[in-house]
């Protein structure tokens, strides 16, 4: 199995609360990203300003995303660009050690419960040092695109096949 292109490595990062630090990354997913209409294609560039801060419960990653999305108008069926531009903040909690120092998830269930008052959203993990953009990524793309992408706003052209 090949390590995820989204998987970035905090190790540099001081688990000291207030310690900062900034990235720019260029990724290249291996599936396209987005709905049948509108979709960053695989293999495209996806450029990330990322800054990662250590916090009590763990890291909070934030970052812009940009990009170019490419697909069809829903009116006239002419290929359209879409340019990506969108933003996420995302809490990756440390990874819980028992009272021998092993690591594990067995003991994230308390913690859960803590959180299950504030949220329903995902909890996002670390594993060890690591920490797993592309749920963020997606979600602020996928969730961010038109439903119904036009080639500009005053496309009529409605497909009649004639």
């Amino acid at each position: 199995m090949s390590r995820s292109v989204f998987l970035f490595n905090t190790h540099d990062l001081p688990h000291r609360p207030g310690e900062r630090k900034e990235y720019s990354l260029t990724l290249k997913a291996v599936e396209p990203i987005g709905i049948d209409c509108l979709r960053i294609p695989a293999n495209t560039p996806i450029e990330v300003e990322l800054a990662i801060e250590s916090v009590s419960e763990g890291v909070l990653a934030s970052g812009s995303i940009t990009a170019n999305a490419t697909g069809e108008c829903i009116r006239c069926l002419s290929g359209i660009d879409w340019p990506i531009s969108e933003r996420f903040t995302e809490l990756f909690r440390y990874e819980s050690t028992d009272k021998k120092g092993a690591r594990g998830a067995q003991n994230i269930d308390s913690d859960l419960d803590d959180l299950e008052d504030e949220s329903a959203d995902e909890v996002f993990v670390m594993d060890g040092d690591e920490i797993d953009l592309e749920l963020p990524i997606r979600d602020a793309v996928i969730l961010n695109m038109p439903i119904n992408p036009l080639c500009n706003p005053d496309c009529a052209n409605i497909v009649t096949g004639k």
